[in-house]
């Protein structure tokens, strides 16, 4: 069992990928890893990781004598990223993706069922519906490009000094997020002050409600106007280019 836990660190196969492909969750291949001897696993998974890592019957001596090449490896690889059912995209269009980006996709998609099956653990389901959110509003936002370089990096998924996007801002942010997380850290940080700032910051949030509301009122009224101005009672597809260029005027002369 040894020499398979140390074939598999040589390979550099995340528990992620070993767990989909036997298709388990990753705290059982934990459980597996930690047994003294690979008979011990189920017999199926067995057979699984002895396909993966093109291994006979158990053979002992197979087992000795693998060497980790680059050929083996790109081998291996090969068998664990397969794109295909078992690879967990069978209901996802993965059309125009390529291969790395299909990969990317099927790990995220994984880990996402995973972390919502796991022990019906609600907050699981804020976790994940949190980073639906962070990736609805990337776009708009893009402070939030840079927290998720800080995290990927000081987890050690990502070297400390590649830069994705704007190397500059990136530089300045993790430096600042850095020191926040380390106040938060070690306590050090002033109840009084904490307080003061998160009250900016749900006045901040209320502040954006309300434009946003305002806005979203300003343009109903404004579309109630241009219909009855051009004797309309609702947008239809035939009407809809005449009554947003009515829509275009009326905003314009500051109606």
């Amino acid at each position: 069992m040894e020499k398979i836990k140390e074939i598999l660190n040589e390979l550099g196969i995340s528990k992620v990928k070993l767990a989909k492909y036997l298709g388990v969750s990753r705290q059982m291949i934990y459980n597996y890893l930690e047994l003294d001897n690979i008979n011990k696993w189920p017999k199926e998974k067995k057979v699984l990781l002895y396909k993966l890592l093109n291994i006979e019957d158990g053979d002992p001596e197979t087992i000795d004598n693998i060497k980790v090449t680059t050929e083996y490896m790109d081998e291996v690889e090969e068998r664990l990223n397969c794109i295909n059912k078992s690879c967990g995209l069978e209901y996802i269009d993965v059309k125009g993706l390529n291969k790395e980006e299909q990969i990317l996709l099927s790990d995220f998609t994984f880990l996402l069922k995973e972390k919502l099956t796991e022990n019906d653990n609600k907050e699981n389901y804020y976790i994940v519906k949190y980073l639906y959110n962070v990736l609805q509003s990337v776009d708009n936002i893009p402070e939030l490009k840079y927290l998720l370089g800080y995290v990927s990096k000081s987890t050690g998924f990502t070297e400390p000094n590649e830069f994705a996007f704007n190397e500059d801002k990136q530089f300045m942010f993790e430096g600042i997020i850095h020191s926040a997380f380390s106040l938060f850290s070690s306590g050090g940080a002033s109840k009084n002050r904490v307080i003061l700032s998160r009250d900016r910051f749900i006045s901040e949030i209320e502040q954006r409600n309300e434009e946003k509301l305002s806005r979203t009122q300003e343009l109903i009224t404004v579309r109630v106007q241009a219909l009855r101005e051009l004797g309309y009672d609702k947008i239809t597809t035939q009407n809809a280019a005449e009554v947003f260029e009515k829509i275009a005027e009326i905003q314009s002369r500051g109606v």
